[in-house]
C-alpha cells in the first residue's frame, strides 16, 4: 500500500487548487496563561488574546485548504481551576460570539460547540444555540469549537448513549463496531482530523479528540497560543504535508528494501 501524501494550499492564487482533499485540522488552544505571565498580565487579558488568535486562525484556515477546524476552548478537567478563572473561561464563547458571528455567518461558516451542555448556564447554552443556528445553513467552512469537552467524557458518553439503544430495543451488542460507536461522538459529523496541532511547547493531546486522533499527525509547535496567527497554522501544515501517511500499513518500496 502506498503512503499517503497531503499537499494543503498555502493560499497562493492558483496553487493548490484541486490539488489535495480538504483538511481537518484540529488545535489546542494553549498558552494564554504563559502568555499573560511573561507580560505582567493577568491571565484573563491572556484568555482575551487567546480569542483574537482563534479570528486569525479562522479566517487564515479557508485559504489553507483547510475545510473544518476543531479547537479546544474548555475541557471537562478546567473546572478545577481559580473560580475566577473559570468564570472568565465561560465568557469567552459570549465574547467571541458577540463580535465575530455576522462575519462567521456572512463567510459561510458552520458553528458546531461540542461537549456537555451540564454544568454550562442557560444564558451561555442560548448563546451556543443561537450561534448554532445562525450558521446551520452554512457549509462552506465548519467550525467546531470544543468547549466543556474532555476525549474521555465524550467516549463515555457515546458508550451510554448506544447502551440506551440496546436497553431500549433498537440495536444489539453485536451490533457494535468502530464505524457505528463513531457515529456516537460528539464529532460524527465531522470526518476525523488529519493533524492535531499543538502551540505552546507542550506535548501530549491533553484528552483532546483521544478516539479521533488514531491516524492523525501531530505537530507541536512552540509559540504561546495568543501570538497565533496564519504564519504559524501555514508552517504547521507544511511539517504535516512532509510526513508520511500509512495507516499502520507499510509502503511497497519499504517491503522491497526488507525482502
Amino acid at each position: 500500500m502506498a503512503a499517503h501524501k497531503k499537499t494543503p494550499s498555502t493560499g497562493a492564487p492558483g496553487e493548490g487548487e484541486g490539488a489535495a482533499a480538504p483538511l481537518h485540522v484540529a488545535v489546542v488552544m494553549d498558552g494564554n496563561g504563559r502568555w499573560a505571565k511573561q507580560r505582567g498580565l493577568p491571565r484573563s487579558l491572556g484568555h482575551r488574546a487567546g480569542v483574537e488568535a482563534l479570528k486569525r486562525t479562522v479566517s487564515a484556515a479557508a485559504e489553507l485548504n483547510i475545510r473544518w477546524l476543531t479547537v479546544f476552548g474548555f475541557s471537562t478537567e478546567n473546572w478545577s481551576r481559580p473560580a475566577a478563572e473559570v468564570a472568565e473561561l465561560m465568557a469567552l464563547p459570549k465574547r467571541y460570539f458577540e463580535s465575530d458571528i455576522a462575519r462567521l455567518e456572512r463567510e459561510g461558516v458552520r458553528v458546531r460547540v461540542i461537549g456537555r451542555r451540564a454544568g454550562l448556564s442557560g444564558e451561555l447554552v442560548k448563546i451556543i444555540e443561537d450561534a448554532q443556528a445562525r450558521t446551520a445553513h452554512n457549509d462552506r467552512f465548519f467550525l467546531n469549537i470544543a468547549f466543556n469537552y474532555g476525549g474521555q467524557a465524550d467516549i463515555a458518553d457515546a458508550a451510554r448513549r448506544f447502551a440506551e439503544e440496546v436497553a431500549a430495543g433498537r440495536a444489539k451488542p453485536s451490533d457494535l463496531d468502530e464505524q457505528l460507536f463513531a457515529r456516537h461522538l460528539a464529532t460524527a459529523d465531522s470526518p476525523p482530523p488529519d493533524v492535531i496541532i499543538r502551540p505552546s511547547g507542550e506535548q501530549r493531546l491533553s484528552n483532546f479528540l483521544l478516539w479521533e486522533a488514531a491516524y492523525a499527525e501531530l505537530v507541536f509547535q512552540d509559540v504561546l497560543w495568543p501570538d497565533y496567527g496564519a504564519e504559524h497554522l501555514k508552517a504547521a501544515l507544511q511539517t504535516f504535508a512532509a510526513r508520511d501517511r500509512r495507516y499502520g500499513a507499510v509502503v511497497a518500496d519499504d517491503v522491497l528494501a526488507a525482502g
